[in-house]
């Protein structure tokens, strides 16, 4: 395996086979399985689980990590293509990856969405020149609408706690002050949609998922005998789901418009997830969330600190299924 960006990229057959060697990983260790291996590891963008769990995956394997921050400790840099370079980046991309790429045997990057383009975030511009930048393996840590570390340890975690593949998953949007990045939202519909769920997209009007991102999960879910629909009516979503999924993003409708989403937004504060929610319609279910989570904003303490949610499970799963796709790509 070479490249890791997106679930959509391996059949439901080799996702299942990443999953049953990150738990034979966990049951037998391999601790000098990548022993001389080095991961590089590049965050444009804030980090906790990932940037931990992954140089924790590789110490486990043990391989060796490092880490850059743009701006902190080393060069700021450019991503722009054609860019005239007279501001604070020192040091361009086109330069900089294949120097970085040139001190590991594979590479992670992290580069959220800039927010302001829609197409052009859908189209991973930006990740495709860095595709194209690297001759090692590569890693997406999360990029403008994707993210499938995360989806992987999702589906993970769905089995470990018992929820069926034909269970119903609901993913629901959840209040925050700000817009946030479609890459989440984006990579676990699509996980619930391969993984054969009956799928709903809740969400209040002005922030339904771009049409390519629900399109894109429904040819998963008929592949793989599921559906995929969305509505605005949180009681009829919840009716009997197996999952509540919360998570925030940004409104489709004026994207990269920060006024026009903080009008729409206004009023939503209700949006955030509270134990009375499940009350007989979903009264078993499991709520999940990638982390981190602005608790009594977007999910009530409550609810967190409930027998229900399984946000740190999910989490440790993170560590998990990357040590698979480092072993699968390394060893």
């Amino acid at each position: 395996m070479k490249r890791f960006l997106d679930l959509a990229d391996f059949t439901r057959e080799e996702i299942l086979d990443l999953l049953a060697l990150a738990q034979s990983l966990q049951d037998v260790p391999q601790p000098r399985a990548l022993a001389g291996r080095n991961l590089g590891l590049l965050f444009f963008n804030p980090s906790l689980r990932t940037l931990a769990s992954f140089q924790a995956g590789m110490a486990r394997l043990g391989g060796s990590s490092f880490v850059i921050t743009p701006g902190q400790g080393t060069w700021q840099l450019e991503t722009r293509l054609n860019a005239v370079m007279n501001g604070g980046a020192a040091e361009h991309i086109r330069e900089a990856i294949p120097v970085l790429a040139s001190y590991c045997d594979a590479l992670g990057v992290r580069a959220f969405a800039e927010g302001r383009n829609l197409d052009l975030d859908l189209g991973e511009s930006l990740f495709r020149t860095i595709d194209a930048l690297c001759d090692k393996p590569l890693v997406n840590l999360e990029s403008a609408v994707n993210h499938p570390c995360q989806a992987l340890a999702d589906w993970r975690t769905l089995d470990e706690t018992g929820v069926p593949n034909r269970g119903k998953f609901v993913l629901s949007w959840v209040y925050h002050p700000r817009p946030l990045p479609l890459a989440v939202p984006a990579a676990t519909l699509h996980m619930a949609a391969m993984r054969g769920m009956e799928v709903v997209v809740l969400r209040p009007p002005g922030f339904a998922l771009p049409p390519a991102i629900m399109e894109k999960a429904r040819r998963a879910a008929a592949a793989a005998g599921g559906t995929v629909t969305e509505t605005d009516d949180r009681t009829a979503a919840l009716a009997g789901a197996h999952v509540l999924y919360a998570k925030e993003w940004g409104t489709t409708t004026y994207y990269g418009d920060v006024e026009a989403d903080s009008r729409l937004r206004a009023e939503l504060g209700h949006w955030c997830v509270r134990e009375r929610w499940f009350d007989g319609a979903a009264p078993d279910a499991k709520l999940m969330h990638c982390l981190p989570v602005r608790r009594n904003v977007a999910v009530a303490d409550e609810v967190l600190d409930g027998p229900r949610a399984v946000v740190k499970r999910e989490a440790f799963n993170r560590l998990v299924v990357q040590m698979a796709v480092l072993h699968r790509m390394l060893a």
